[in-house]
């Protein structure tokens, strides 16, 4: 089962601006005709909900958008990036693998998340004219595009799921109540990922059925693949827990308090979740003699008879999972807030810069943004380094090394170059 992965993805850079000039007929002299540089592409993630797992990228191991186009002369600017656009299953997890930051959470059907931003298309030389320098031959590079490794993982989303022993009926369960069509084999771990399906009842109201495959012993602690399993099941409002009651794989009675075992290891609120009892496969005596003895040992416990293979004993428990189900919903209404974020964007959560006393005189400025315009910067040229300049004593950098203490003379780090502190 395909439900976690890591995968490296970049937005695309934005293109260079244009250093041009005017050179047309009764324009001898013309000034600056630069254009800006195309944005680079943006990476997003959009619920697809024909997508029931992540295997589609099992063997991607990175995505890339395009890089913005450079700006051209007359002003023309470059062309926009293609944009990256990775379908995923409803209940998709994205965190950033380098410190577990949540990015998004794709709850929603056809739900968009934007997770790594393209770079800003640099300006071209029209923009830098002024009335001392009347013919720049400076143009800005494009800026870098955000680039993450991520860690993706799937939580289905479904209002109930199907637990119990593997070959106790649940896939079968599913075909029967919905449009689903799990592989059914008399043989255990048929399922070896989630199945999903949507039951409509008679009254037209409808929820979402997961089939889980088969927990065993010692799921609760990772045996197998328990916490894969386990994980799908957290999502899920009620838990349809079905028992085969016919005797033949185990005790009846032991398979109950097995699986609850398993879910108060793994989680304890997972344990209280509300669950509608099964007892599938009431097909003989042996059966109803086996039930019998059941509810005598849980006498406080509802319990539905049923037969998925004759189709017997369905309705009631539909019925029984609805209104378990509707009051997961509604309890869950006072819990969200009024209005619901629909596209999730991340921000990382730090300064735009950040400077550091090296001690004998030498400082560090660390930030993104200035490594990479340093890492685009042409230094040998004046005109790169006026701007390069500019650029930092915009971003207060400059007033923030005298207020740290930086004095003329001192070595300042930028990425991977050292520069001399002047005023």
């Amino acid at each position: 089962m395909i439900d976690y992965i890591k995968i490296k993805v970049r937005a695309g850079n934005g293109g260079k601006g244009s250093v041009a000039f005017r050179h047309e007929k009764y324009y001898p002299n013309g000034g600056p005709f630069g254009g800006d540089g195309g944005r680079g592409g943006n990476v997003y993630f959009e619920v697809d909900t024909n997508e029931t797992t992540l295997s589609k990228l099992r063997f991607t191991r990175s995505v890339k958008a395009e890089d913005g186009g450079d700006g051209m002369t007359k002003k023309m600017h470059g062309k926009d990036g293609e944009d990256v656009i990775i379908k995923v299953p409803l209940g998709t997890m994205i965190r950033n693998a380098a410190n577990g930051d949540l990015m998004a959470d794709l709850t929603k059907p056809h739900q968009v998340a934007l997770i790594a931003r393209g770079g800003k298309g640099g300006l071209g030389n029209v923009h830098f004219a002024t009335s001392r320098n009347s013919a720049p031959e400076y143009a800005q590079p494009g800026e870098i595009g955000e680039a993450y490794e991520l860690q993706i993982e799937l939580r289905l989303l479904a209002d109930a799921g199907l637990i119990g022993f593997p070959s106790v009926g649940k896939s079968t369960f599913l075909s029967v109540v919905s449009n689903a069509r799990p592989e059914i084999a008399a043989y255990p771990f048929t399922t070896k990922e989630p199945n999903l399906g949507v039951v409509t009842l008679p009254d037209e109201r409808s929820f979402v059925l997961a089939d889980m495959p088969g927990l065993i012993e010692g799921a609760g602690e990772g045996r197998g693949m328990g916490f894969e399993f386990l994980r799908h099941i957290r999502r899920c409002r009620v838990l349809i827990h079905i028992i085969d009651m016919s005797g033949e794989e185990r005790d009846p009675e032991e398979a109950y308090n097995a699986i609850n075992a398993e879910l108060r290891t793994y989680d304890e609120e997972l344990a209280s979740r509300p669950q509608i009892v099964v007892a599938n496969k009431m097909d003989d005596e042996i059966s109803a003699m086996y039930l019998e003895e059941f509810q005598k040992k849980h006498p406080d416990l509802k319990i539905y008879p049923a037969s998925t293979l004759h189709h017997e004993g369905i309705d009631e428990i539909l019925y029984a999972a609805m209104a378990e189900i509707e009051k997961a919903r509604e309890a869950e209404k006072n819990l969200l807030p009024e209005e619901e974020t629909v596209v999730y964007r991340y921000e990382p959560k730090r300064p735009p810069f950040t400077i550091i006393n090296l001690g004998n005189h030498r400082w560090k400025v660390e930030s993104d943004r200035v490594d990479r315009l340093a890492e685009q910067t042409d230094f040998d040229k004046e005109e790169d380094t006026y701007q390069f300049a500019l650029t930092m004593e915009k971003m207060g950098i400059d007033r923030a090394l005298r207020e740290a203490g930086c004095q003329d003379g001192d070595q300042v780090i930028v990425g991977t170059y050292i520069m001399d502190f002047t005023e």
